[in-house]
């Protein structure tokens, strides 16, 4: 399947594709991990492999890698392939997302251990040993083990390690995942901000779709083995092609059959983003060029800044809706529960989707 051949660069950026990957097959046995996979990263991108486990993405960046050999296919670095080489002939580096570093090494020499190996004369290693520990914000800390660092340190010792050999290419699978979710909200910017210094092409694994929305360039989003979707956050969220897309990608209500047909004067499958739709009480006036549906609250999920509302519709099925709570309290927000609603959205905000291929998505999720 081939997607987005020609990468979106951002304004002045490259446009040369750093990776390509042409008719990537991976099978384990009779297990088909990845199946069809035609894709362009650009150079310079910052660009995420979206999916839930099991769905592909890993297997991708290990091949890129060159830990895992493709079963069919080829991948080019810079316009040369290297599909069947071993991952030091290739000039990527990777980070993982338990840090593999080395106890008994500080700092400096983990970063540089590399280097070391590569046999650069002392003095070049120090220079940049010192130029990544710089760029990740850990100058001074040369001479510390990594037991005596936080968790959000040694995330940015192992980026460091791969950025010292100067790569094209950083590959870096899900390496947030063990810090705690503040820890990880400031390191996504901190990532993002080191990419965007550095200029290398990242190549990011997560299954964690507010991640890849606040970071990346563009995203591909994977299910069972193939990349259902590629564009930018933008893209992928206001305008999902498949249902999977749809629900997989933050939240989004999946309509199909009798009330598809009512909403949208036709048959298919169509979606709408629950923050899209305005909760009214019965008898409100209706916006002009909006969509109208009447129910009743089935439950009331209090988020804090945000509550979501899941209506049992009169036309069968059901739909979240998300409203900031601006001027509403919880006890306010939870004495709906129970209470016939009136919904409505812009016309515009349903989409169609597709079917989805493989799987399918959640209704609403």
């Amino acid at each position: 399947m081939t997607v987005s051949p020609t990468p979106s660069a951002a304004p002045g950026s490259p446009t040369r594709a750093a990776v390509r990957m042409e008719g990537l097959r991976k099978t384990y046995g009779e297990v088909v991990a990845v199946e069809g996979l035609d894709l362009e990263i650009g150079a310079g991108e910052f660009f995420s492999l979206l999916g839930p486990s099991g769905s592909g993405k890993t297997t991708t960046l290990r091949m890129i890698a060159g830990f895992e050999l493709p079963t069919a296919g080829r991948i080019l670095l810079d316009g040369e392939d290297v599909s069947q080489r071993p991952p030091y002939e290739r000039d990527v580096n990777t980070v993982f997302q338990d840090y593999a570093l080395f106890p008994h090494l500080s700092v400096g020499e983990n970063v540089g251990y590399g280097l070391m190996i590569r046999k650069v004369p002392r003095d070049e290693r120090a220079r940049r040993v010192a130029d990544a520990l710089r760029m990740v914000r850990l100058t001074g800390l040369d001479d510390r083990r990594p037991g005596q660092l936080s968790g959000g340190q040694r995330q940015r010792v192992a980026l460091a390690r791969a950025l010292v050999n100067r790569p094209r290419v950083l590959l870096l699978d899900e390496p947030l995942g063990a810090l705690d979710l503040k820890l990880r909200q400031e390191m996504q910017v901190e990532l993002k901000t080191i990419q965007q210094e550095v200029g290398i092409t990242f190549i990011y694994v997560t299954h964690d779709q507010d991640e890849a929305l606040s970071m990346s360039d563009r995203i591909a989003i994977f299910n069972q083995g193939r990349v259902e979707q590629v564009g930018s956050p933008a893209d992928v969220y206001e305008r999902p092609a498949t249902a999977f897309v749809a629900g997989f990608v933050g939240i989004s209500n999946i309509l199909e059959g009798a009330v598809a047909a009512f909403v949208t004067d036709g048959a298919g499958t169509v979606t709408v983003r629950p923050e899209k739709i305005h909760l009214l009480d019965p008898g409100d006036p209706v916006p002009a060029g909006s969509v109208a549906l009447t129910g009743r609250v089935h439950d009331v999920v209090y988020l804090g800044s945000d509550t979501k509302y899941l209506v049992e519709l009169d036309a069968g099925g059901t739909l979240a809706v998300i409203k900031q709570n601006v001027a509403t309290s919880s006890m306010e927000a939870l004495a709906l529960k129970g209470k016939p609603v009136l919904l409505a959205w812009d016309r515009t905000h349903t989409l169609p989707v597709a079917a989805d291929g493989a799987g399918g998505g959640p209704s609403p999720t």
